[in-house]
């Protein structure tokens, strides 16, 4: 347990001490914000910042930081360290950036951030790269709380439709198709924060029950560094992707220029950004401990790791009947309330491709109605048992921490020109593009070939894109302050 304190106590100093150089990196000013600039009502809406902290916090923390993170307990406690460290000096800092460079360019979604910073044909790339991202983040925020809320009935010995996944399924597909399409602030604006409260007591409540109860041990890093995954899955890069989310996320950086269309001022953005994945890291962190204490490796992966059973089973030996209903509320809630803001940033980078005015009601549907239907057909496909979930899972953890990878070299191209410090987005750069390469070439759904080849290819990827950045930096001027 005193591995797991340590850890917290770091999370928590992080954000007040590398948090804040992280801030004073960037350098926020008191300029006019997109929200107050622009303000259409639709999706450039000026919030308080408790309110953008709690939306943030709900939009990036989807299924993530719970299946990820219990997935990552399959290697043992070591994961510990990559949720702490990842958090503090890669996630917190990919996001921080990621918002305030979308700030700064009037609430501009990723792609055209990168283009900005990477050149046009990068942009065109991430245009790509993104949407397909949103589109699978929305399909499994939409397929694992409809396989939840099965569960719960099924479990309660109920046999008729509330114990369909497809019936479920169709709701949540509903809700999305609605709050992807209406202004920021009518359901996203007003119900976020009531569920980012749940998430934060379920989180709270599982860290409690695990602690207090003698029955569960949470092992120690200095007794377990070592491989501890019962298949012997190599950590390097597999346990890097799979808990994604509770570390770095590129999924991240499509939801964060929502709220930077939505800040007053760029001070907020320390808190908003920075703040909301420290707060990510330690609920991720509560999972990974939990189920490294409940859970001998062998079972963990019998149970399938992170999955709906897993959790729900977590929630259960924690926090008993009572607690059990307000963290399966959480837990169904917080990747719902990724799932929508997916399809609406997958709305947003769309229409900023095609130059589409959003504030026009037609304009929205012209791009709602795709997004949904490719979301829908996906989703249908795995509820009809013709789409395996774990694939799809896959899938996006890779390409998730892909796009983190470029969102960092945007960032260090950015602070190049602006004559700033680069290198503190440039060595977590560095290091997810050997983790995103590495795990590209020896991952089975990938090209699925040896270590012994997968590993240099993976580091001499990530020092090829090293001394591609030192060669641009020379060609490209950096900007007067």
């Amino acid at each position: 347990m005193i591995s797991f304190i340590i850890c917290l106590a770091l999370l928590i100093g992080g954000y007040f001490v590398y948090g804040k150089i992280v801030e004073n990196t960037f350098a926020p000013d008191d300029r006019e914000t997109p929200a107050v600039k622009i303000n259409d009502g639709v999706d450039y809406v000026v919030m308080p910042q408790w309110k953008l902290f709690l939306v943030q916090l709900l939009n990036i923390a989807g299924l993530g930081p719970i299946f990820g993170a219990l997935t990552g307990a399959l290697w043992g406690p070591v994961v510990f360290l990559w949720i702490t460290f990842g958090t503090i000096f890669a996630g917190g800092v990919h996001d921080y950036f990621a918002g305030m460079l979308s700030e700064r360019n009037n609430g501009a979604s990723v792609s055209e951030i990168t283009g900005i910073y990477l050149g046009g044909a990068m942009k065109n790339v991430m245009r790509v790269f993104s949407v397909v991202l949103l589109i699978m983040v929305g399909t499994v925020f939409a397929v694992g709380p409809a396989g939840l809320i099965q569960l719960l009935f099924q479990n309660a010995g109920m046999d008729n439709i509330l114990s369909s996944k497809l019936f479920w399924l169709i709701l949540i597909l509903i809700y999305y198709f609605i709050a992807t399409f209406i202004s920021i602030d009518k359901i996203i604006g007003k119900i976020y924060p009531v569920f980012g409260i749940c998430l934060i007591i379920m989180a709270v409540g599982v860290a409690f029950g695990v602690m207090t109860n003698s029955e569960y041990v949470i092992p120690e890093i200095w007794n377990n560094f070592r491989n501890m995954h019962p298949s012997g899955t190599p950590i390097w890069s597999f346990m890097f992707i799979t808990v994604a989310c509770g570390a770095i996320s590129g999924f991240h950086a499509t939801q964060s220029p929502l709220m930077a269309r939505c800040m007053k001022s760029e001070r907020q953005g320390h808190c908003v950004f920075y703040g909301a994945m420290v707060s990510e890291g330690v609920i991720a962190l509560v999972w990974a401990a939990a189920g490294c204490a409940i859970y001998e490796g062998s079972k963990l992966l019998e149970m399938g790791g992170g999955c709906p059973a897993t959790v729900y089973d977590i929630c259960s030996k924690t926090m008993g009947s009572v607690g059990l209903v307000l963290a399966m509320l959480g837990v169904i809630a917080c990747p719902i309330t990724s799932g929508d803001t997916a399809f609406r940033s997958a709305r947003l980078v769309l229409a900023d491709w095609f130059k589409i005015d959003q504030k026009p009601m037609m304009n929205r549907l012209k791009l709602c109605i795709p997004v949904l239907g490719v979301g829908a057909v996906l989703g249908i496909g795995n509820a009809l048992g013709k789409i395996d979930y774990q694939i799809i899972w896959r899938y996006f953890s890779w390409t998730n921490q892909t796009l983190a990878m470029i969102v960092l070299w945007a960032a260090s191209m950015f602070l190049f020109k602006e004559k700033k410090n680069y290198w503190i987005t440039v060595v977590p750069a560095v290091f997810m593009s050997a983790v995103s390469i590495t795990y590209f070439v020896i991952a089975p759904e990938c090209l699925h070939l040896s270590t012994a080849i997968g590993y240099p290819v993976g580091i001499i990827a990530a020092i090829v894109f090293f001394g591609i950045f030192l060669y641009a930096t020379k060609k490209t001027p950096k900007t007067a302050q």
